[in-house]
């Protein structure tokens, strides 16, 4: 019998050179700049991480988007949700792979949009100097939103487009950033509406209990949760973060460490107390490759405890109504959150995903 979640994962587009990039990291700047600079910064980190049988891929080739898609399917996954990027007055970075999707028709593969509302800056990772602003993310209003409604009619057109109980879904990553958040939905329902789409399906990403107290009043009709924030903070809280973490950090350049036995345990914990929310799980994470040792990384994740942990919240997801679960993510490869093989691993995290939602 087929496994009935709907797994849903995250695809970040860069992977491939931007003129905006290109000015402000330098010529033919990539995810994979960081990714590749990177150096373990403490005993057994798992650093570099070298790219398997996809290679150092330019997302600007059709048969590489093609191949992800294959893989995809094999881990079970229903279809990648694109991070999108909208600044406001028509403004847009790292559009060419989807616009390119959308207008070829290939991978004959099922998407959907997230909007990662939220300004780019290029941070320092340390706290006495300050970020320098790249892009500013603007709300111009109304007709701001017709406009991007517009824009991407033609998405929302395809049969590929994934639906949630007959509606398109539609994410915002950073609603508690947004002025007019209800405005926005109102609009943009109402478009739906008049083009014959049968509305959205809008969900919240929420990174943790202290984003999800900022959203507000704003009701959306689904918050898609990552704990992995909330599991960040309760290992701060721990003795060894306490008195000797945040001291090694300072003194030896290392960055403070999550187990991933411990993310797992307290994730699923969490899933299981708050059925109202849509998990949204993670592989691996590390952003060493883009802030050093500014911030933090998991340690001892493999497919096995993948695996595993994605038994064990199918398992929710299928005693409850609702049965979608989200991945974080396909591709970040400068957050060490991926799920595409690797010189190490190979198919290992793909393969045990096949295990739990490719059953026949």
């Amino acid at each position: 019998m087929a496994n009935k979640t709907r797994v849903i994962a995250f695809y970040l587009p860069q992977f491939y050179p931007t003129p905006e990039n290109d000015e402000w990291w330098g010529p033919g700047f990539t995810e994979w700049t960081n990714v590749a600079k990177a150096r373990p910064l403490f005993r057994n980190h798992y650093q570099p991480r070298i790219p398997g049988e996809l290679g150092f891929y330019d997302l600007r080739l059709p048969s590489v988007r093609e191949q992800q898609a294959q893989l995809a399917r094999i881990a079970g996954i229903e279809g990648f949700c694109y991070w999108h990027y909208w600044f406001g007055n028509g403004k847009r970075l790292l559009d060419r792979v989807f616009a390119e999707v959308v207008e070829s028709g290939s991978p004959d593969y099922p998407f959907c949009l997230c909007w990662a509302n939220h300004s780019w800056y290029a941070k320092t990772w340390d706290k006495t100097k300050k970020n320098v602003l790249l892009i500013e993310q603007t709300y111009p209003g109304r007709e701001d939103y017709v406009m991007h409604f517009n824009e991407m009619l033609p998405a929302f057109k395809d049969k590929r487009y994934i639906r949630v109980n007959g509606k398109l879904l539609f994410g915002i990553f950073a609603p508690q950033d947004m002025p007019d958040a209800k405005l926005f939905m109102d609009t943009w329902n109402q478009l739906a509406a008049e083009n014959g789409l049968g509305g959205f399906e809008f969900f919240g990403f929420a990174q943790g209990d202290d984003y999800l107290k900022r959203f507000g009043d704003v009701k959306f009709d689904r918050i898609v949760y990552d704990a992995f924030r909330d599991v960040d903070n309760a290992n701060k809280s721990t003795l060894y973060s306490k008195t000797i973490g945040s001291r090694k950090k300072h003194w030896f350049n290392i960055p403070l460490t999550i187990d991933y036995d411990f993310y797992t345990e307290r994730a699923f914990q969490f899933f299981k107390e708050h059925p109202e929310y849509t998990p949204c799980i993670d592989p691996d994470f590390d952003h060493t490759p883009r802030s050093g040792a500014g911030w933090v990384a998991m340690k001892n994740s493999t497919p096995q405890k993948w695996g595993e942990f994605c038994a064990k919240v199918n398992q929710l997801v299928q005693e409850r109504p609702d049965d979608i679960l989200f991945v974080k993510a396909w591709n970040e490869w400068g957050e060490g959150n991926y799920l595409e093989p690797d010189m190490k691993f190979g198919r290992g995290y793909i393969n045990e995903m096949a295990k739990v939602f490719n059953k026949d």
